[in-house]
């Protein structure tokens, strides 16, 4: 049985993404990658935490 490429989806656009040689992956573009960037850097996303050592802490 020949092994099959591993194919997952862009997180952003949903487009399928080759696992293999795709240097942005598990974005399909850097425009994608950029984007997500993007979005943690503005404070878009965050990690909570129930660990009191984090707690009240902005960065």
């Amino acid at each position: 049985m020949p092994d099959t490429p591993k194919v997952s989806r862009c997180p952003l656009c949903r487009k399928q993404v080759p696992a293999e040689k795709n240097p942005f992956f598990p974005f399909c573009s850097e425009r994608c990658q950029l984007q997500d960037l993007g979005a943690w850097l503005d404070g878009r996303y965050e990690v909570k935490s129930d660990d009191p050592e984090y707690e009240g802490f902005d960065g």
